[in-house]
């Protein structure tokens, strides 16, 4: 069973960045002779369209509010390609786990990753500077390597690093969604002490008129 925790990794590297995984698990596969890596993955074109579409990638992750808009544009990409990766990877090993298991399984880590990613990533956009945004995305293409790599020769261990940092992530956003809500809060309250200050100081108009 040890497809399982390589699967569970893939997955939610895939929803992070899908095509570095492609790229990674196929050049271990084809030279690193990591055989739980499927064939597929080791086919030249398959390299080269996840490497071009990397390269894509890791220029539009570093720009603000447009690695947003490819989030977006990834939220079903990511997912799918997380699926498919954990079907090919069952395949290699029938007797293991079944491939619509396996893809359920890819497919949906994947999908919780990107959210978790896609979340984060909107929360650093309110950052008026870019270095955030490089550092964050650098961090992220350091990690999807770190954890592929280890998948291959440790899968549980990366399992269970990945598992952390899933955890760590989701909280993260939780953490976010909350100074975003009592920051709203505090500006409509701001807003309302300014209207109710300038209702008080305004002159009251239309009473009696005093006579002589």
């Amino acid at each position: 069973m040890t497809i399982v925790p390589l699967i569970f990794t893939s997955g939610l590297a895939s929803g992070i960045n899908a095509y570095a995984v492609v790229l990674l698990l196929g050049l271990l596969g084809r030279f690193a002779g990591a055989e739980s890596v499927p064939a597929a993955l080791e086919r030249t074109d398959v390299l080269l369209a996840a490497g071009a579409l990397f390269l894509l990638e890791a220029v539009a992750d570093k720009i603000p509010y447009v690695d947003s808009v490819w989030d977006v544009a990834h939220t079903v990409i990511r997912p799918v390609a997380g699926a498919t990766v954990g079907a090919l990877i069952a395949s290699t090993d029938p007797g293991s786990l079944g491939e619509v298991a396996a893809g359920a399984m890819g497919g949906t880590t994947a999908l919780v990753s990107h959210l978790v990613k896609a979340s984060l990533r909107m929360a650093v956009n309110t950052s008026p500077e870019p270095a955030s945004n490089i550092v964050v995305s650098l961090a992220e293409d350091v990690s999807v390597a770190g954890l592929v790599t280890l998948a291959i020769f440790h899968p549980w261990l990366a399992a269970s690093i990945a598992t952390v940092l899933l955890l760590v992530g989701v909280l993260l956003v939780w953490f976010a969604i909350n100074r975003i809500r009592a920051f709203r809060a505090r500006r409509r309250e701001r807003r309302a002490a300014r209207a109710a200050g300038a209702g008080a100081g305004r002159p009251v108009s239309g009473g009696p008129v005093p006579r002589a």
